[in-house]
């Protein structure tokens, strides 16, 4: 037992010197979120309208999403998520192109957030937990 002591002493001092690397996640809120946690953001409002057009909708029906479950999402996305999804549609070429990449950008996040077990929306899809 008394050998066991110092392979173990090494082991935990190494933790311990490796642990404060590991970054931490923080941020802050702001009061205007915490006052008015549904104001209106612009984003979210311009994403909704690309995707209430006739073309968007038919599109998602056609890959099995319930329109619901898009609002519902986008309303759940942070202001920084939204940023990214905006700026990738701002970056798509003009055309019939553009329709079907936010889709695609739609349906990678439902994807993601179905497969960290967030959401359920795609039967065929198995969280990890």
């Amino acid at each position: 037992m008394q050998s066991m002591y110092r392979p173990m002493a090494w082991i935990l001092s190494a933790l311990l010197a490796i642990l404060p690397m590991v970054p931490a996640q923080a941020a802050m809120i702001g009061t205007e979120r915490i006052v008015n946690p549904t104001q209106a953001r612009p984003a979210a409002d311009r994403l909704q309208r690309i995707l209430d057009q006739a073309a968007a909708r038919q599109q998602l029906q056609a890959m099995g999403v319930n329109p619901e479950h898009v609002r519902e999402r986008i309303n759940s996305l942070s202001d920084a998520e939204l940023a990214r999804v905006n700026q990738g549609i701002e970056n798509l070429n003009a055309g019939g192109d553009s329709i079907l990449g936010i889709l695609l950008v739609i349906f990678i996040i439902f994807v993601i957030t179905d497969v960290i077990g967030a959401t359920d929306i795609f039967p065929f899809i198995h969280p990890v937990r």
